[in-house]
């Protein structure tokens, strides 16, 4: 890992300026060696209309913390990262509090990456099960 772990979580919460991120109120709130997880408030805001979190919003939950751990673990100078599948199994409904996702590489591959992303409420059960893979593409000179 190139960048400490205050650097990670530093540069995470600016990059979520003026995004999705900030607009669902995504926070990076710990890093690993191979992981890195975020939580995001469930209130009206990311509810589908009978007052439970919002599948979209997990998916986009999974994929903005997948996406920020190819960032930062793999050679963000020399390269851009992009999601290109994603799949995800939803498990528990939630209805308020904070949901948790902890994305762990499972391949990490020249040109493409598998994460796997639990999403888990505040009593650590599994909410969403999520597959999503990135792909490393060379920064244009």
């Amino acid at each position: 890992m190139k960048y400490t772990k205050d650097e990670i979580l530093a540069i995470s919460k600016k990059m979520c300026k003026n995004t999705l991120m900030e607009t669902l109120e995504i926070e990076f709130t710990e890093v690993g060696e191979d992981y890195l997880i975020a939580r995001m408030p469930v209130t009206p805001r990311v509810h589908q209309p009978d007052g439970v979190l919002h599948g979209g919003a997990s998916v986009a939950l999974a994929e903005s913390v997948g996406s920020a751990g190819a960032y930062f673990f793999l050679d963000s100078d020399k390269f851009i990262i992009r999601g290109i599948e994603i799949a995800a199994n939803h498990v528990k409904s939630v209805r308020d509090g904070y949901v948790y996702a902890h994305a762990s590489i499972i391949h990490k591959g020249r040109t493409t990456q598998l994460w796997q992303i639990k999403i888990t409420n505040e009593d650590g059960e599994l909410v969403s099960l999520v597959k999503l893979t990135t792909l490393s593409l060379p920064k244009p000179n």
